[in-house]
């Protein structure tokens, strides 16, 4: 999971950290002198020098410029809409694992399911908590189930719900993987448009998670 959140973080993160580094150097020249000149005869004050993102060079600015770079992490509309659509999204997945119980005759698969269920139910209690603290609506309209990856269609829901056995195992998993999928290109477009940091870190959990499950599943179902 950590690879995720520094791929996520890492320029904001080398910013803030020139950003420091400015106002130390600022504090240096204060007490010292002689650096602030320096700096002054060779450009006209403190500059910073942030390293670019990977394969982009690194970049020299002033303090004022590495400040604006840095920038906040106020949640913008992909963040809310990441987390309002993913809400939905686990919620589903806890219908399809609610069924394993009594139509599953695999206790592999009645494992998968109860790991699943285990761990989205507590991020949905973390995604409606993050709402609640910024301020944006659990049930936000507009996010019908058909305009989300990987979520199962009303027929394969029936499906499921009549099948038992080898049948359901075979059915669960398919439309498990598919919904993991889903999930992964949800977080993947939260990482690349959102800017809250919370959100990408659950949008990181989401996409180290869930790969490691269908990794499982496609092992359960060959």
């Amino acid at each position: 999971m950590l690879i995720f959140r520094q791929v996520a973080h890492v320029h904001r993160f080398v910013v803030v950290a020139a950003v420091a580094t400015a106002v130390l150097s600022l504090a240096a020249c204060d007490a010292g002198g002689g650096g602030h000149d320096a700096n002054a005869r060779a450009g006209g004050g403190p500059s910073v020098v942030a390293p670019g993102k990977p394969g982009e060079p690194a970049q020299t600015l002033s303090v004022e410029e590495a400040a604006k770079a840095a920038g906040t992490d106020t949640p913008n509309s992909a963040d809310f809409r990441y987390v309002q659509m993913m809400i939905q999204h686990h919620a589903q997945a806890l219908e399809l694992t609610a069924l394993v119980p009594s139509r599953s005759s695999s206790a592999s698969v009645k494992r998968i399911a109860e790991r699943i269920s285990a761990a989205q139910k507590p991020e949905i209690g973390a995604m409606e908590g993050w709402l609640t603290h910024n301020g944006g609506e659990k049930h936000a309209g507009g996010h019908d189930h058909a305009g989300m990856p990987g979520m199962a269609t009303e027929t394969q829901l029936k499906q499921l719900r009549a099948a038992e056995g080898k049948a359901f195992d075979k059915l669960f998993l398919q439309l498990m993987i598919t919904h993991h999928q889903g999930a992964i290109t949800m977080a993947t477009e939260a990482l690349s448009e959102g800017n809250n940091v919370q959100v990408e870190e659950m949008a990181g959990d989401v996409i180290a998670q869930q790969t490691v499950e269908i990794d499982r599943m496609r092992a359960l179902s060959s």
